[in-house]
C-alpha cells in the first residue's frame, strides 16, 4: 500500500512540473495571420474586430484564388480583407482584383512582401526588411506606426522595427494613409474606378500582439475609415495567407529561382562570377588531382596452398605411413638447417645437444625421437600414431627458444 502511494505521489509531482513548464513556455512567434490563430502573430483579433465594426454583416471566408472568388461575386459595395506574410498573385488574379475594385468595392491587403504584378498596376514599389536579416542584424525595440492624418499619435509595441515602406508612389491615383517608424509611407490607398485598393506592407500591425497592445486596436479602425461603412458583404481571405509561392498563370511561365535572380543586377553579377569561378576551378583544379591508384592484389602463398593440397590427397588415400615419413623428413631437415646437427645418428649426446640449443626440455626431445623411432620401425601407422607424432612435433616448434 505504501509503495502504491509513493508511485501516485511521483506521478502527481511529474504532472505538476509539466503544468508549470507549459505555463512558462514562450508562445510561438510564427506569422500565420490565420483568423483562428490566437498566438501573437495570428489574426484572430483582427477578424473579431471586423465582426464588431460590421455587425450587420456575416463575414464570409474565401479559400480559393481571387479569380475564382470574383466569378461568384457581383457586389458593387463590399469589402474583401486579406492578411498574409507574403502576397503572391498572377496577372489573371491582378486583373480580377482590379475589376472587383472598379465596380465600387474595397480590397484591403496587408502583406510584408507584395507581388510585383500588383505593385506595377498600382504604380509604386516596396522596400521591405528581410526576415533573416532582421534576426541577424536588427534588435527588438519599442517600434511604432502612425497615421498620415495624425502623425503625432503613435501605435507601438516591442518587436523588430517597423521598416517596410512604399516608394515611387504615383500621387495622382494614390494617397498615403500610414507611416512606419521612420516616417515613411507603409500604408496607401489606390483609387480605381468607383472603388479603392488599400495596401499595408506591415502585416504585423494587424497581428494579435500589436492590436492588443495599449490602444492599438484604434489603428485598424482608422485605416478602414475610407472603406464603406455599410457594405453589402464582408469577405475574409483564407487562401493567400497559406500560399508559399506564386502559382503559374495562364500567360506566365511560372516562378523560378533563376528568373528571380535575373531581375536584380547585383545577384546577376554574383551568379555569373560564381559560375566563372566554378569553371576555372574545374579546368585548373581538376588537373592537380592525382588519379586513383588501383589496389594491387597481394601475392598468394602458393607453397602453402600446394602443401595443403598434397596433404589432403594423402589423407584421402589413408597413406599414413607415407605422411609420417615425410613429416619426419621435414622435421629432421629443419633440425639440420637450424641447429646444424647430424640427424643420422640419434643418441643420448644428440638429444642433450638439441635440448640445449633449442631450449626444449630434454625429456620432451627424448620422447619425440622415441616416437619417431617407433614410427619408422612400424610396418603400419594408424591414425592415433600419426596424430600423436604430429602433436609432438608442433609442441617442439611452440616451445623452442
Amino acid at each position: 500500500m505504501n509503495k502504491r502511494l509513493t508511485y501516485l505521489l511521483y506521478i502527481f509531482a511529474l504532472l505538476l512540473l509539466a503544468s508549470c513548464a507549459n505555463e512558462n513556455k514562450i508562445p510561438s512567434l510564427r506569422e500565420t495571420y490565420s483568423k483562428n490563430d490566437s498566438r501573437p502573430f495570428g489574426a484572430n483579433i483582427a477578424y473579431r474586430q471586423l465582426e464588431a465594426m460590421f455587425t450587420d454583416n456575416i463575414i464570409r471566408d474565401k479559400k480559393q484564388p481571387f479569380v475564382s472568388s470574383w466569378q461568384g461575386i457581383y457586389d458593387t459595395n463590399s469589402i474583401y480583407f486579406c492578411v498574409a506574410s507574403n502576397l503572391y498573385v498572377t496577372e489573371e488574379e491582378v486583373n480580377a482584383m482590379m475589376e472587383y475594385i472598379k465596380k465600387g468595392n474595397n480590397l484591403v491587403i496587408a502583406a510584408g512582401r507584395i507581388d510585383e504584378n500588383l505593385l506595377k498596376r498600382v504604380g509604386c514599389d516596396e522596400m521591405y526588411a528581410d526576415f533573416y536579416i532582421e534576426n541577424m542584424l536588427l534588435k527588438m525595440k519599442d517600434t511604432r506606426a502612425s497615421l498620415y492624418s495624425n502623425p503625432q499619435t503613435y501605435y507601438g509595441y516591442f518587436y523588430y522595427p517597423i521598416q517596410n515602406h512604399f516608394i515611387n508612389i504615383d500621387s495622382s491615383t494614390t494617397k498615403v494613409l500610414g507611416l512606419n517608424d521612420d516616417g515613411k509611407p507603409n500604408s496607401i490607398v489606390y483609387f480605381h474606378g468607383r472603388g479603392r485598393l488599400f495596401l499595408q506592407c506591415e502585416p504585423r500591425a494587424l497581428s494579435n500582439y500589436f492590436l492588443l497592445t495599449q490602444n492599438n486596436h484604434q489603428y485598424l479602425q482608422q485605416l478602414l475609415a475610407y472603406t464603406n461603412k455599410e457594405p453589402e458583404h464582408v469577405y475574409w481571405d483564407d487562401y493567400y495567407s497559406k500560399l508559399s509561392g506564386r502559382k503559374k498563370g495562364k500567360n506566365e511561365e511560372g516562378f523560378s529561382t533563376f528568373s528571380e535572380i535575373m531581375k536584380h543586377p547585383p545577384l546577376v553579377f554574383a551568379f555569373w562570377l560564381a559560375l566563372l569561378l566554378m569553371i576555372l576551378y574545374i579546368l585548373f583544379g581538376g588537373k592537380r588531382v592525382q588519379r586513383i591508384i588501383p589496389q594491387l592484389k597481394p601475392n598468394e602463398n602458393t607453397t602453402l596452398t600446394f602443401t595443403e593440397t598434397i596433404g589432403r590427397l594423402y589423407l584421402q588415400k589413408k597413406d599414413n605411413r607415407n605422411i609420417a615419413d615425410k613429416m619426419i623428413t621435414y622435421f629432421n631437415e629443419y633440425i639440420r638447417n637450424t641447429y646444424f646437427l647430424n640427424t643420422n645418428h640419434i643418441n643420448e649426446e644428440f638429444v642433450t645437444v638439441l635440448s640445449r640449443k633449442s631450449g626444449v626440455e630434454k625429456a620432451v626431445v627424448d620422447t619425440l625421437y622415441r616416437s619417431i623411432a617407433a614410427t619408422q620401425s612400424s610396418d603400419e601407422v594408424n591414425d592415433y600414431q600419426l596424430l600423436s607424432l604430429q602433436q609432438q612435433i608442433q609442441d617442439f616448434y611452440k616451445n623452442k627458444g
